[in-house]
């Protein structure tokens, strides 16, 4: 785990709280850093305002909506960037990532992936800490 990732799962009492950016509880799942506003490949750092910590699970799930929908991804990452404003987890905010995903769902829980698989299991909402 990356400094800045141990700083950010301290100042925002991730371990405490028992949930990440994306309202992700842990289990046996490691944390990653999600770069928030400048993405990895276009030169982003890992360093404060574009960091966020998610579960590697919450991490992986938030890609494939990227991949998939843009527009629900763009919503979500503005959540987190918010939280980042705050300075704390929200409830508020972590609520609203939950209808997204859950939107997110409705909408691609028949899309597979080349494997046959879906591409978003509907377990994903056994790991949401807040529920509606």
């Amino acid at each position: 785990m990356g400094k800045i990732t141990s700083i950010i799962i301290n100042e925002y009492k991730i371990k405490e709280l028992g949930y990440d950016f994306m309202g992700f509880s842990p289990s046996k799942d490691q944390y990653t850093a999600h770069h928030l506003i400048i993405p990895k490949r276009a030169g982003g750092k890992l360093e404060r305002g574009n960091v966020s910590v998610l579960m590697s699970s919450s991490h992986n799930l938030l890609h494939k909506i990227e991949a998939h929908n843009f527009e629900i991804f763009s919503a979500i990452t503005g959540e987190m960037i918010d939280e980042v404003f705050k300075g704390k987890l929200d409830e508020k905010n972590i609520l609203e990532i939950y209808y997204l995903i859950d939107q997110f769902y409705s909408e691609y829980k028949y899309v597979t992936n080349a494997k046959g698989r879906p591409i978003i299991e509907k377990d994903y909402q056994k790991r949401l800490v807040l529920r509606r």
